[in-house]
């Protein structure tokens, strides 16, 4: 890397999974549109064609008029190649086809067992964790080999067991696990704040939040705006929005299913007292299934159960997109994401100090959960150093909600490591939303496995 000027250049950043037709494109924008950082984007993918291709539309953004930094994307054969010397690495990978993806979320339907997502907790969670961890040992030892020194960002879920594999594998390893979700709370306290008090303008960095939990399954205890403690206004808001919910647009729940109204979020705070600060639809899978009893319950709690088939008519419209992009008929949208790769590379770059919210390892930031488990807290990013924030302890209730999944997950990091069938039943028995018969889990079990064997060598399936 190159300093001069409060810029950086000649930064070199190893992307794993960089064929994707999604958070690619993100990345491309954000990048362009900052005018500090420059560099090369080093694409590597399982499948070369899908890496070349955004190559080509990586590069095609450097012509763009409002384009304000310049990166060389280039895409390599080798995961040795993409990695050696290498400043930073992101991770983006999807561990499946929709074909297992159907098996994930749909085969324990048959059971009366409904999940709103099926990428991080329940039975589908636990067959993709199964899927990915593999993915990740080798990835944690590529890394290691060839670039042991560079930052690496993960994005990939389950978001938890993916970064505790990458410590696992390689201790030493520099790793962050990166989520948006926390930006989603506060930008509904941001609304609150317009809509109880009349607030305008707030930015998001002036809402600060005190975050505890594991990813997916957050939770605040402490949130204040300009030093005005904001839990006493949630209460009340809560108190108003809490059975018609609260939205961006009114309804907008019922016609996209990745969205939803909060009212999940809001029974959680009358229950527990803190606040719940992930998505509707990863909540209620952490929990007994108060919130997915069957579709009617779903509905009447104002979200969605996003279906594999939603998913595959989504990935049909974004590669028709991304056809007219490489073919040069339509223009690569140059927006910002909401995502803060760029403002935490600038972080461990030197270039500013600040604080957000990331996963990495238990090394007491959070009590009453081991060390060494990933947790999700707040961190400082400064000069090539991540300072984890203490946050404290959640009350017990909550806690012990947050220890259960923690424990299971380092469960499911043994069987997967160890091939240990056994061990992984265990874990999908003990998992709140398989609250079924133990035969009839062991046949939903049996089946998602042979669903998913060929992503699993080695296993006694």
């Amino acid at each position: 890397m190159k300093f001069a000027n409060e810029k950086v250049s000649d930064i070199q950043i190893a992307y794993i999974g960089g064929g994707s037709m999604y958070w690619a494109k993100n990345l491309i924008a954000d990048l362009a549109l900052d005018g500090q950082l420059s560099g090369t984007i080093r694409l590597y993918d399982l499948d070369y064609g899908k890496a070349k291709n955004n190559e080509k539309l990586g590069n095609s953004v450097s012509d763009y008029p409002e384009t304000k930094s310049k990166w060389a994307y280039k895409a390599y054969p080798t995961l040795q190649e993409a990695l050696n010397g290498c400043d930073f690495v992101f991770i983006s990978i999807l561990p499946g086809t929709f074909e297992e993806m159907e098996s994930d979320v749909h085969a324990p339907e048959q059971y009366g067992i409904y999940q709103a997502v099926g990428d991080t907790t329940g039975p589908g969670g636990l067959l993709r964790a199964l899927r990915t961890i593999p993915m990740y040992v080798e990835i944690a030892q590529a890394i290691e080999r060839y670039s042991p020194d560079a930052w690496v960002f993960n994005y990939t879920n389950p978001m938890t067991l993916c970064t505790r594999t990458l410590y696992e594998v390689f201790p030493k390893i520099k790793a962050i696990g990166c989520c948006h979700e926390i930006f989603g709370v506060q930008g509904l306290l941001i609304r609150m704040l317009r809509d109880m008090e009349g607030i305008e303008g707030v930015h998001r960095d002036q809402v600060k939040v005190n975050v505890l939990g594991i990813n997916h399954f957050t939770w605040i205890d402490q949130a204040t705006y300009h030093n005005m403690d904001l839990l006493p206004m949630y209460r009340k808001f809560v108190d108003k929005y809490y059975d018609s919910g609260f939205e961006h647009n009114k309804d907008a729940w019922v016609t996209n299913t990745y969205t939803a109204a909060n009212r999940v979020k809001f029974d959680l705070f009358r229950r527990y007292g803190v606040i719940a600060a992930a998505g509707d639809r990863h909540l209620a899978e952490f929990m007994p299934p108060w919130y997915l009893k069957d579709p009617e319950t779903v509905r009447s709690w104002k979200f969605g159960l996003t279906t594999v088939q939603s998913r595959v008519e989504k990935h049909a419209a974004t590669e028709l997109f991304y056809g007219k992009l490489l073919s040069g008929e339509e223009k690569l949208p140059l927006k910002t994401s909401g995502e803060e790769e760029v403002r935490q590379l600038k972080g461990l770059i030197g270039l500013e100090q600040f604080v957000t919210n990331i996963n990495v390892p238990n090394v007491g930031q959070m009590k009453g959960i081991p060390l060494g488990a990933v947790v999700e807290t707040n961190a400082v990013f400064s000069a090539n150093s991540l300072r984890p924030v203490y946050a404290g302890e959640l009350p017990m209730e909550v806690n012990n909600l947050v220890l259960q999944h923690t424990m299971n997950q380092e469960l499911i990091l043994k069987a997967a490591l160890q091939k240990d069938k056994d061990l992984a039943f265990k874990a999908f028995i003990n998992d709140p939303l398989v609250n079924m018969d133990i035969h009839d889990a062991e046949v939903l079990f049996d089946q998602m496995m042979h669903n998913t064997k060929a992503y699993l060598p080695g296993w006694n399936i």
